[in-house]
C-alpha cells in the first residue's frame, strides 16, 4: 500500500527485545551522552574564555567540538527515547530532520578536519608565512563556509528525499538513514541517486585533497628536518590523523552497510556499525586533543583548578 507521509510513521526494526535490560542499556547511554556533552563543552568554553588560545588551530578544534556536541544532540536523545519506547516509530518530519543533522555532522566533521589539516601544513612547512597566511579572521571565514556548504549540500537530499512517493515505511536501522528511505520509494528515484552518488563523492574527496596534500608535504618534512622538528611536527599532526582514520572507518561501515546486504554479520555487530561514526568519533575527539595537544590540556588544568579552589574562573 503507498504510504501517506503525513499519517504514517517509520518503523525501525533493528531495534533489540531485551526486557528490562532496557533499563541498563538506557543508563549507559545517558551516560555516554553526558559524558560527550561535559567533555566537548569544557573544552569550546576553555578555547573561548582564554585569549591565548584565540589562533586559528584552537578556532578549528572549537568548530570541532561544537559539530560533535550538534551531531550527537541529532542521535541520542532519539536513541534515549527508543530505548525505552515498546513501539520504534518515528514521524517523517522527525526522520528527515534527523537525516539533516546527521549528514550535515558527517560533511562539516571531514570538512573540519581538512581545513585542519591544511592549518597544520602552514604552520610546519611553511612557518615564517603562517601568521600571514592563516590568520584568526581566515579561519572564522573557512568555518562559515564549511558549515553552510554542508548545510546547503543536505538540505538539497533532504528535498530530494520529501518529493518521493514511498511505497513502505519499515527501515531496518536504530535512526533514520537517507539510503533506507529511498530504497522505499516507488516513485523514480533517478536524481536522488544520481545525487548520491555525487555527494558521497565530493563529501569524500573535496576533503581529501588537502589532507592528502597537507600530510604529503608534513612528512617531507618531517623525514628531511631535525629529531626536534620531527617530534614537534608528530606530536601536532598525530590526534588529527587519529580522528580522521577513525572517521573516515565509521563512515565506510555506514556506507557499506546502507549499501550492501551484509545479512549474514550477527546483528549485535551489524548495530554497533552502524553507531560506530556518531558515537565514537564525539567521545574520541576531545580525549585526543585534550590530552595530546599540551597548551589546551594545560589550560584545561588551570582552568579546573581555579574553579574547583577557588570558585571563579581564571582568565588568561
Amino acid at each position: 500500500m503507498m504510504m501517506n507521509l503525513t499519517l504514517n510513521d517509520f518503523v525501525l526494526e533493528a531495534y533489540l527485545h531485551v526486557g528490562t535490560l532496557r533499563y541498563l542499556f538506557f543508563m549507559l547511554t545517558a551516560v555516554l551522552y553526558m559524558f560527550i556533552i561535559i567533555s566537548n563543552t569544557s573544552l569550546i568554553v576553555v578555547i573561548c574564555m582564554n585569549r591565548s588560545l584565540h589562533e586559528p588551530m584552537y578556532v578549528f578544534l572549537c568548530s570541532l567540538f561544537v559539530n560533535e556536541l550538534y551531531g550527537s544532540t541529532g542521535l541520542f536523545p532519539f536513541l534515549l527515547v527508543q530505548i525505552l519506547s515498546d513501539v520504534h516509530t518515528v514521524s517523517p518530519p522527525l526522520c528527515f530532520l534527523q537525516i539533516f543533522c546527521l549528514y550535515t555532522y558527517a560533511n562539516v566533521e571531514f570538512c573540519n578536519l581538512a581545513v585542519m589539516s591544511y592549518d597544520r601544513y602552514l604552520a610546519i612547512c611553511c612557518p615564517l608565512q603562517y601568521n600571514t597566511r592563516m590568520t584568526s579572521n581566515k579561519a572564522v571565514i573557512f568555518i562559515i563556509v564549511l558549515w553552510l556548504y554542508s548545510s546547503v549540500k543536505c538540505l538539497v537530499t533532504l528535498l530530494l528525499n520529501i518529493r518521493l512517493t514511498l511505497c513502505g515505511n519499515v527501515l531496518n536501522n536504530l535512526y533514520c538513514n537517507n539510503f533506507l528511505v529511498v530504497k522505499l520509494a516507488c516513485s523514480d528515484t533517478t536524481v536522488n541517486n544520481i545525487y548520491g552518488l555525487f555527494g558521497v563523492f565530493i563529501t569524500i574527496l573535496v576533503p581529501l585533497l588537502p589532507i592528502l596534500f597537507s600530510y604529503m608535504k608534513i612528512l617531507k618534512v618531517c623525514f628531511s628536518g631535525s629529531k626536534q622538528t620531527r617530534q614537534k611536527a608528530v606530536s601536532t599532526v598525530t590526534p588529527h590523523l587519529v580522528s580522521l582514520l577513525n572517521f573516515s572507518f565509521g563512515c565506510c561501515f555506514e556506507i557499506l552497510q546502507s549499501r550492501f546486504d551484509v545479512s549474514n554479520l550477527p546483528k549485535v555487530l551489524r548495530l554497533i556499525l552502524s553507531l560506530y561514526f556518531s558515537v565514537l568519533q564525539p567521545l574520541l575527539n576531545p580525549i585526543m586533543f585534550g590530552l595530546q595537544m599540551s597548551k589546551l590540556r594545560n589550560m584545561c588544568k588551570r582552568q579546573l583548578w581555579f574553579v574547583v579552589f577557588t570558585g571563579h574562573r581564571v582568565s588568561v
